[in-house]
């Protein structure tokens, strides 16, 4: 009897997870308006003026994995062509 009573209770512990706090906006720091920089040199970023807080990260680079949702995150790989822009 006992297990009989845990399957109707799924979905009252589905219902407590949802906290019903807003999604985080996806694109905070604006990284659509920067995915042109995507296939370009590194050293366009250099030369380029960017809102604070903004990170270039490169191929081996020690990261913190802290999250701020309004940081521009631009990477690149290994030839200095940059791979990809994102909040973060």
């Amino acid at each position: 009897m006992r297990f009989a009573v845990l399957p109707a209770l799924f979905p009252v512990l589905l219902a407590a997870c949802q906290t019903g706090a807003p999604e985080p906006e996806t694109d905070a720091c604006n990284a659509s308006g920067w995915m042109w920089l995507v296939g370009e040199p590194v050293d366009v970023v250099a030369a380029s003026t960017f809102p604070a807080p903004m990170r270039v990260i490169g191929p081996g680079d020690a990261v913190t994995m802290d999250y701020l949702p309004n940081r521009l995150n631009v990477t690149y790989n290994e030839a200095g062509i940059v791979t990809d822009v994102y909040c973060g």
